[in-house]
């Protein structure tokens, strides 16, 4: 896939309409599309209103502005109409306590889009993992992730 994509605008668009929708407390954390494209997204989450009892990001923000990606690149990179993701697992790793808001971004590299996209014709479904290192306002890994997605047939 391109670095670049004009619909990057659109994907992020839509994703956040979304949220409201589909995720509803990701859209009451904040969390925020901010690029979309096929094989990349990155997302954000302000520590306003998602700060823990000793003044860090709680967990479970971190996890979800993580977590989301996994839903943001297959609908910009697979055809919606055709496929859904889901995830299967998803470990995270916390590295240092988030005190401003974070940045969580991903991607799948172009021969992975290609494996996937032929499984999923091949067999209705397709697993993959996405790695997605999430950042402070300083640039500081604050937390990284390993997640099992599948990507699936609508209808199987």
């Amino acid at each position: 896939m391109a670095e670049t994509n004009s619909d990057a605008p659109a994907f992020a668009d839509m994703m956040n309409g979304a949220l409201q929708a589909t995720i509803p407390i990701a859209h009451t954390m904040g969390v925020r599309a901010l690029e979309v494209r096929p094989g990349f997204a990155a997302t954000t989450v302000p520590i306003e209103g998602n700060g823990n009892h000793f003044g860090v990001m709680y967990a479970g923000v971190l996890f979800t502005v993580a977590e989301i990606l996994g839903g943001a690149i297959p609908l910009a990179t697979f055809d919606a109409s055709k496929y859904y993701p889901l995830v299967k697992d998803l470990q995270i790793f916390f590295r240092k306590p988030a005190k401003t808001d974070v940045r969580a971004e991903a991607s799948l590299p172009d021969e992975e889009i290609a494996r996937i996209t032929a499984a999923a014709e091949a067999d209705g479904k397709a697993e993959f993992t996405l790695n997605a290192t999430v950042t402070d306002a300083d640039g500081v890994v604050v937390a990284e992730t390993a997640g099992l997605y599948q990507l699936r047939t609508h209808g199987k």
